[in-house]
């Protein structure tokens, strides 16, 4: 019962929250934060909150009250996260104004709202989007000469020749580079085989590697790549295993399900005495379920450029506040939200008009570190976006897990 309650409870701060937040959007636009006799720092967020959806013309909720549709969980997270830093710099007092958009609005399409007027004035932009969005984004920031911080999109959207649009979850090309190097670091004497299945993004992954093993300066790893169907056994698995060499499995895919089976026989073959670690692709910091009993005794091992142990201050008090106030955990993508907005908004501060040059500057970490680094175009050698080249690699082993890189 009391499981219940709260999760109702969830629910309609969630929906209270939605409601307030509605007549804000549509009715202030702007939020003054700190003293008012001072020049404001504008900044602007847009964020995916489908409060068209989740509201009707009279500002009433379309569900029912036990229902809170989960489609609007990732903007309305980010959202939480960029409101508690907003918060924390008004203790500060930091002057600033922030315009808030829904990306969704059935009232205004992006490129309506990209083409306000206000946002002449702003300094910067934290976007979360889709791929259809990411030259939207990026065209507007080369328009204004304004940094457009992509919080979530792993994508370049085929940007060229703009020094203001920065990628903050990297590239797959990035994450096969940085996987790649993690395997030249620790595991060049090991046998490795690279998993995969048939498809396009498994081709791209495959050439990756094989690109970034053509250009390295250190020697270049040995491996193989093993192509098997969706219903592969233990059986398509252990001629490529050992009882007694330790063998690197690396699963050539993004498909969460494909990853999962992969771990699973091999857990099995584990039991049997075969020999391995497993590492997967970025998209396995999804599933939560690798601490079961089933995958005890296999080390898996993943990449993401996003950490967070949870056990600074700032973390603790977000947990609090979300414990208390809204009977839930907060997402990664609330800690996001925060750490984008408090990181920005300080070096926007600092370096004031000349803050686009230190755009990738490390001061004012919060939760996790940003290598943010130029992307040269080979061809041309000039500059076609940032993006960030921090990656940590965690890894499960017996229900538990840790940083190890």
């Amino acid at each position: 019962m009391n499981g219940n309650k709260n999760h109702d409870s969830r629910k309609d701060m969630r929906k209270n929250f939605l409601l307030c937040f509605t007549c804000f959007i549509f009715f202030s636009l702007t939020s003054a934060i700190g003293q008012t006799d001072v020049p404001k720092y504008k900044i602007a967020i847009f964020a995916p909150l489908y409060l068209d959806s989740a509201f009707d013309a009279n500002d009433e909720y379309r569900y029912a009250k036990n229902i809170f549709p989960k489609f609007i969980n990732p903007g309305l997270e980010l959202y939480e996260g960029v409101q508690l830093a907003l918060d924390s710099l008004n203790i500060e007092k930091a002057p600033l104004e922030v315009f808030v958009y829904d990306s969704r609005s059935a009232k205004e399409t992006l490129p309506q709202q990209l083409n306000r007027p206000e946002l002449d004035s702003v300094s910067f932009i934290i976007a979360h989007c889709i791929s259809s969005e990411v030259k939207l984004f990026a065209d507007a920031g080369l328009k204004r000469n304004i940094p457009v911080i992509n919080v979530n999109m792993p994508n370049d959207g085929g940007i060229t020749g703009n020094p203001f649009y920065v990628i903050l979850n990297p590239t797959l090309r990035t994450q096969c580079e940085g996987i790649y190097r993690h395997l030249q670091k620790f595991y060049s004497l090991n046998p490795i085989i690279i998993f995969r299945r048939k498809g396009q993004l498994e081709d791209r992954i495959k050439m990756y590697l094989d690109d970034f093993g053509k250009a390295t300066v250190a020697i270049p790893l040995k491996y193989k790549f093993v192509e098997l169907s969706d219903s592969f056994t233990v059986e398509h698995l252990n001629p490529y295993l050992d009882t007694t060499n330790q063998t690197l499995c690396l699963a050539g895919s993004l498909d969460e399900n494909f990853g999962r089976r992969l771990v699973q026989q091999l857990a099995i073959l584990k039991k049997q005495n075969y020999q391995s670690v497993v590492m997967g692709m970025p998209t396995w910091d999804n599933i939560k379920e690798f601490n079961k009993p089933e995958y005890k005794g296999i080390e898996i091992i993943y990449s993401t450029p996003f950490y967070n142990a949870k056990m600074d201050k700032v973390s603790q008090s977000i947990a609090t506040y979300f414990k208390e106030v809204m009977f839930a955990r907060p997402s990664d993508m609330v800690f996001r939200g925060y750490e984008v907005t408090w990181k920005y908004v300080k070096l926007l501060m600092q370096y004031k008009t000349d803050f686009t040059s230190n755009i990738t500057s490390k001061l004012h970490k919060v939760f996790t570190d940003y290598d943010i680094q130029p992307v040269l175009n080979k061809q041309t050698m000039t500059l076609d976006y940032f993006e960030n080249k921090k990656l940590y690699f965690l890894k499960w082993q017996d229900g538990a897990l840790n940083a190890v890189y």
